[in-house]
């Protein structure tokens, strides 16, 4: 289990956070048309994938835009924002931001085994049941090549990090 701050003080994560090497775990989230995906779904590609505490923070909504500018350096990846939203509101936001450039999917069912297996879910304090900030680029084969867990919950991602790595 992983401890990260929100706002200096410390909150527990409930599983492990992914290393470079590991092997992803799979996953069923919902799209925006209450599809179910799963990691399956994009074989063969690589996937950056990046965990929010919600797209309706500041903080959350600068970074996908950030991430959504940089799939456009990376078209042979697929480039997925993943939060505990609803996936209407995901669209809204979509929509009202013009991120059309990345798959932003929501993990809302009852079990969030995708925050369990990922090692983001937060586990206590005032945002208990949603994502701690996270960005890991998995290979084609579902292999870890960079992760990063922020040990801030109110800071971004490291993205020029990330970009050494793709």
């Amino acid at each position: 289990m992983a401890n990260v701050t929100l706002k200096g003080g410390e909150v527990q994560l409930r599983g492990s956070f992914l290393e470079t090497n590991d092997l992803a775990p799979n996953f069923a989230l919902v799209n925006q048309k209450l599809e179910t995906l799963t990691l399956e779904s994009f074989k063969g590609k690589k996937k950056i994938i990046a965990t929010v505490v919600s797209l309706d923070t500041a903080v959350c909504k600068i970074e996908t835009k950030k991430i959504n500018e940089l799939a456009l350096t990376y078209p042979e990846a697929v480039v997925l924002i993943i939060s505990k939203d609803l996936p209407f509101r995901q669209k809204e936001i979509c929509k009202t931001e013009h991120l059309d450039n990345i798959l932003i999917l929501s993990d809302i069912r009852p079990d969030s085994t995708f925050g369990k297996n990922y090692g983001v879910l937060i586990e206590d304090g005032p945002l208990a049941g949603l994502f701690a900030r996270s960005i890991v680029l998995l290979n084609e084969s579902d292999k870890v090549i960079y992760s990063e867990l922020v040990s801030e919950i109110t800071e971004e991602p490291q993205l020029n990090e990330l970009s050494k790595h793709m």
